[in-house]
């Protein structure tokens, strides 16, 4: 019988002892096989292009782009590879980001070791694997709403699509491509914790008329 092939895994964080723990960890798991490493998001993106792996490792907080931006690009870069986001950190909003994000899963870097193995073997299986400990927080809305922050080109991209403009529109407009806006877009409505265009725009009125 043919032995299967392993799980190509690339991994991702801004921290050396980090990436080296991870990656001695999978050495020793026949079944994992670690494929490339990056320590900002634009290394992680340029990895994930380059591989195409099965499973992406990457931290939360990195430089460049973050863990959440680089998600939303994976998904079109490699639509099947599997993200699980690691984080030191356990407050109710960075748990509802990541719950939100359509991340496959999340890692707290207090879990024992031998749960990255798990959980790389679970996303695979086609498992979403969240700590049982931050389950709680898929439901309850936060204790009191965050300020919303867009930036400047968001705000841009809000407005043109406020007046009713198509993708394709508004990039011709900002001179950008339209997977650039359909990205802008995906912020956005994450930001809002909103899930389409008309309740973007909704967004966008009520605080031009506030």
């Amino acid at each position: 019988m043919a032995e299967s092939t392993p799980v190509s895994v690339i991994l991702a964080d801004n921290h050396a002892l980090v990436l080296e723990g991870l990656r001695s960890l999978f050495s020793a798991e026949a079944d994992i096989r670690v494929i490339a490493t990056a320590s900002d998001g634009e290394r992680l993106l340029d990895a994930v292009q380059r591989f195409r792996p099965d499973v992406v490792i990457t931290d939360l907080q990195m430089e460049y782009l973050d863990g959440l931006d680089c998600l939303a690009q994976i998904r079109q870069i490699c639509p099947q590879t599997r993200v699980l986001i690691l984080t030191a950190y356990t407050d109710g909003q960075t748990m509802q980001s990541v719950l939100r994000s359509g991340a496959d899963g999340l890692l707290l870097k207090t879990d024992p070791p031998e749960q990255a193995a798990l959980a790389v073997r679970q996303v695979m299986a086609g498992q979403l694997v969240f700590p049982a400990a931050v389950r709680r927080w898929l439901h309850q809305p936060p204790p009191t709403q965050p300020a919303v922050v867009l930036s400047e080109r968001e705000m841009e991209v809000l407005a043109l699509l406020a007046d009713g403009k198509t993708n394709a529109q508004i990039a011709r407009q900002l001179h950008v491509s339209v997977n650039t806006i359909k990205f802008h877009l995906q912020k956005i409505y994450q930001t809002l914790n909103v899930s389409n265009r008309t309740e973007a725009t909704r967004w966008y009125m009520e605080q031009q008329s506030g």
